[in-house]
Order: structure tokens, then sequence, then C-alpha cells
């Protein structure tokens, strides 16, 4: 399954992020029917993620996740699927799974299911979408193998107070 992960910027504290996000992206592609879909994923910190928000959505203020998506525009076909790239901000990622009183990992699962539906099609800009999005997390989160400290299926939407 093709899934990259390469890292941006001051992110030498968290050295189990990589191995962790790769196993976890490799598995919701899978259960996705995608595991012959390319993703790359940036692991990065908040100055760079900042930037990135500020160019691209125009909001001067770090993120947890970004999503830029292959599907959108003109069709280039390739020989394998690419889904897209995800940006991932492991300080904002730290600082929300501390608050939300669970490891680092299970952040990051949240987030990359999260980023990964939207390179696949789902929003959240009204309460229909939000509510068909946070149910899709929920089920591909219940989907993917789980720890039992970890919440299993609350996906992002929900634990921002979401539908």
């Amino acid at each position: 399954m093709p899934v990259e992960v390469a890292t941006l910027g001051m992110v030498d504290a968290w050295p189990d992020a990589v191995t962790s996000i790769h196993s976890v992206a490799e598995r919701a592609l899978a259960a996705l029917d995608k595991g012959d879909h390319e993703l790359s994923i940036v692991l990065t910190d908040d100055p760079h993620i900042q930037e990135m928000n500020a160019s691209y959505r125009d909001k001067d203020q770090p993120t947890d996740v970004l999503s830029f998506g292959q599907n959108e525009g003109e069709a280039f076909v390739m020989p394998v699927p690419i889904l897209g790239d995800l940006v991932i901000s492991l300080e904002t990622a730290q600082r929300q799974a501390d608050e939300r009183n669970h490891p680092l990992a299970a952040e990051l699962r949240i987030l990359l299911v999260h980023g990964l539906l939207h390179l696949l099609g789902h929003d959240h800009m009204d309460e229909n979408e939000s509510r068909e999005m946070a149910q899709a997390e929920n089920s591909l989160l219940a989907a993917l193998p789980s720890h039992p400290d970890w919440p299993t299926t609350s996906g992002l939407i929900v634990l921002q107070g979401g539908t």
C-alpha cells in the first residue's frame, strides 16, 4: 500500500509518530477499499502548518490537519491512483491529545481519518454534511484496530462538539 510519510520542521520530540501514522494510514486505506491508492502524509510543527493554513485557507493560525486532494480539478490518469496529501501538526495534535486525555497516537488516528475523508470528498460546511462526515468518521474509526485506552469511534467532528 503506497503510503509515504515525511517530516517538516521541529518534530524530533515525536520519534514514534511516523511509524504510528503510517500503520494507521495503511489500515484505513484497506478498510476503505483504497489500498491501491497513494497517500502522502507530512508531519510538521505549528509554524509550518500555520504558514500553509494562511496561504491556502486565509487563516493565519495553526491547525491540526490540512487536506490537499489530488482528485480536484482536471483528471490526470496515473498508474497508481493518488488520493492526495495530508499535513498534520504534531504540536497541535499533542495539545489536543493532552486536552482529551489520550495518547498522541490516538489523536493522530482521529486526525488521519478526518483528513482522509476530506480527500474522499466529505466536508462539514453545513449541518447535513457535518452529520454525514461525523458518521463516516465514526464508522472508519470503528473499523480500525483499537487500543483499550483510546477512543474508538469518536471522530474529530464529534470531539469538537459537532453532530
